[in-house]
């Protein structure tokens, strides 16, 4: 980039597959937005619908529509890091094409890190205990979310990410479902978060989406989260960390007893 040249704000992101009854929805949603300095980078992957076509229709509308189609079918995790490869903004907005974002949410967002951010990578919402926005070094940040706040159980539509920060821990790691998951701990760990208050968006839930073995994905999430437990005894004494391991261990003995007793 030139030194005359000013950087973009902000890069929001949307994948795309399959999504032509909710991807208009979405797209207008950005656009609504009451942030203007922000493009937007629509990946296809491979959508055999009509998805494309009315990307591509918001694309010669709005000067600040992109849409890119993958050569062959990625996936979720991978087709995310294309489209952030894709971004030219200081920071990334995941937005999927079957959900919506509200007018303020990009300025909130934006704005919330270029106040508190530091070296912190991320944002998202989720943290009630103090007024929001607020920054949580990475002891703050594992004890909210051990203690019972679930501060990294977000989708990536809850986040904002400096796009720098994305790349230099390697975005996310491509594993189907539970990506997103490990990049929060990943990132936890390494800066802190920085908390937003939630409500700016909105997850629609249809009968289109990904079905999975909900059994496998759980056990998977409770592996990634004690595996990065272990890994916060970098930043806790060893008594604080053994208390830590000790009520998880516990909860997570406590929920299988539920899960027992409603057989």
């Amino acid at each position: 980039m030139k030194k005359s040249e000013k950087q973009l704000s902000l890069s929001v992101l949307m994948t795309a597959f399959n999504r032509e009854k909710y991807i208009g929805e979405a797209i207008e949603s950005v656009l609504e937005s009451t942030f203007k300095n922000f493009e937007l980078i629509i990946v296809d992957d491979c959508s055999i619908d009509s998805t494309i076509k009315i990307a591509r229709k918001y694309e010669t509308l709005d000067s600040r529509v992109k849409v890119y189609v993958n050569e062959k079918n990625l996936g979720d995790y991978p087709n995310r890091n294309r489209a952030a490869s894709l971004a030219k903004g200081k920071y990334i907005k995941y937005v999927d094409s079957d959900d919506i974002i509200y007018p303020s949410c990009l300025e909130t967002m934006f704005n919330s890190m270029e106040k508190l951010a530091g070296n912190v990578g991320l944002a998202c919402g989720h943290y009630q205990k103090k007024p929001l926005p607020v920054k949580l070094n990475p002891i703050e940040s594992y004890y909210q979310h051990f203690n019972g706040g679930g501060l990294f159980g977000r989708s990536p539509l809850s986040a904002i990410i400096k796009k720098d920060y994305f790349e230099k821990i390697g975005g996310f790691s491509n594993e189907r479902m539970v990506s997103d998951f490990e990049f929060w701990f990943r990132s936890g760990l390494d800066t802190g978060i920085v908390c937003l208050q939630d409500g700016m968006q909105w997850s629609r839930e249809h009968d289109g989406q990904e079905v999975v073995d909900k059994h496998f994905y759980t056990k998977r999430y409770q592996e990634i989260e004690f595996n990065y437990l272990m890994k916060s005894k970098s930043i806790f004494n060893d008594e604080e960390h053994k208390i830590i391991v000790k009520k998880y261990k516990s909860s997570i003995l406590k929920n299988k007893l539920r899960q027992f007793l409603k057989f």
